[in-house]
């Protein structure tokens, strides 16, 4: 018997009763579907998570205090106030013609922020005039502020779109306005363009000013807190390297000391999201494998009680002289048929989710290899579940099967 002959009794008996055939490809149906659409999921919240990530700037390096030992003795993260002002334009000069762009010192503080009637609880941030090239940030309306600003510690700054929203929710133009941050008057140079949800929540929430004011007259300190620096366009390696150099030098380290400072990179937390990423979407696509399993175990005990219901035609099948590797295929071809167009329909099914789940702004793709992954299995389960059912059907003996009533 030809393959397409056996194709053909496959569909034949498939159609005879179609609601039967269904139900038993429901779970190869569901579980194909859920398993192309939970790794669509998976793959699509690592996307958005690398894009929020890439969207905080170009090749950054962070510069922390961190744990270390030596002479400035024990440690403890973030405790110690070992990174100067003076660092940044440290980097800048010594490394720009080898891996650094721009370096910034940095101080962070959260205040009221007041403008007439409307108070607003947001994030200050103090860089120098660096700020929107490592960040990649442009302005939307006004100016940044200058060095000349940061060196006298003027009291300007500019604003996110949000920060803007809340203060001048009348659509004042807010560049030139004296706003307050806690008791001091800030003038509004300027308006950074929306930059959109970072990763650690609404980018465009903050107030960027001056360090040397934020740090000294908001803060009452004159410490800096970390130092931000933009490498090179695939030298952030060769800058995290350059930079530790340069700092334990400055520090006069020895070999033996640890250093004070934490550098992170941010091609660092991509690797980490997408680390995480990935164990997710296998968590997700194994536990919607499972589905595919129970459909297969559907699949074998339908077929085997086909083998029951047609004993009969085996037997006359037999009788006119089918051979027991043609009885065998046409039953394991009957269950293979049942679970590739289970799978084709999980397909649809998945592609259907997907597009509802992106119509509800849930970060969802649909992936190649899903799609082939998902069909394959479908196809391996056929075989495996089929294979029971139909070496019973072949080993039927044809006497028995023909009394058989």
């Amino acid at each position: 018997m030809a393959l397409l002959e056996f194709l053909k009794l496959a569909l034949f008996a498939i159609t005879r009763n179609k609601m039967r055939a269904f139900l038993t490809m429901l779970g190869i149906i569901v579980g194909v579907g859920a398993v192309i659409a939970m790794i669509g999921i998976g793959e699509g919240s690592k996307q958005a998570s690398i894009a929020l990530i890439r969207n905080m700037g170009s090749n950054m390096l962070f510069i922390f205090p961190g744990q270390g030992t030596g002479r400035f003795g024990p440690q403890a993260m973030g405790s110690a106030d070992i990174l100067l002002e003076s660092d940044a334009p440290l980097i800048e000069q010594e490394l720009s013609d080898s891996s650094v762009v721009a370096a910034s010192p940095v101080v962070q503080t959260s205040r009221p922020v007041i403008y007439q009637n409307y108070n607003y609880m947001t994030q200050i941030q103090g860089t120098n005039t660096e700020f929107p090239e490592i960040r990649g940030w442009e302005m939307e309306e006004g100016r940044f502020f200058t060095e000349g600003e940061v060196r006298g510690q003027a009291k300007v700054c500019v604003i996110g779109k949000t920060v803007q929203a809340n203060l001048f929710p009348n659509g004042e133009d807010p560049v030139g306005q004296t706003i307050r941050i806690g008791n001091l008057p800030f003038q509004v140079v300027g308006v950074l363009e929306k930059k959109g949800a970072g990763m650690f929540g609404d980018q465009d929430d903050l107030i960027v000013g001056p360090y040397t004011t934020v740090m000294r007259k908001i803060m009452g300190r004159d410490k800096i807190q970390r130092l931000m620096v933009s490498a090179q366009e695939g030298r952030a390696e060769l800058a995290q390297a350059e930079i530790t150099a340069l700092l334990r030098q400055r520090m006069k380290l020895t070999p033996k000391d640890e250093s004070p400072f934490q550098i992170r990179k941010q091609d660092d937390i991509v690797q980490m999201q997408t680390q995480q990423a990935g164990i997710l979407t296998a968590l997700l696509a194994v536990a919607a494998s499972i589905s595919l399993v129970v459909g297969g175990i559907g699949i074998s005990n339908i077929m085997l009680v086909s083998v029951t219901e047609r004993t009969r035609e085996i037997g006359i099948r037999r009788a006119l002289g089918a051979t027991q590797r043609s009885i065998l295929w046409q039953f394991l071809t009957e269950a293979m048929v049942l679970a590739i167009l289970g799978g084709f329909i999980g397909v649809a099914f998945a592609f259907t989710t997907i597009l509802i789940l992106q119509r509800f702004q849930v970060p969802a793709v649909v992936q190649n290899w899903a799609v082939v992954l998902g069909l394959g299995f479908s196809g391996v389960v056929g075989v495996v579940a089929g294979f029971l059912p139909a070496v019973k059907a072949a080993r039927l003996d044809v006497i028995d099967a023909l009394r058989y009533e």
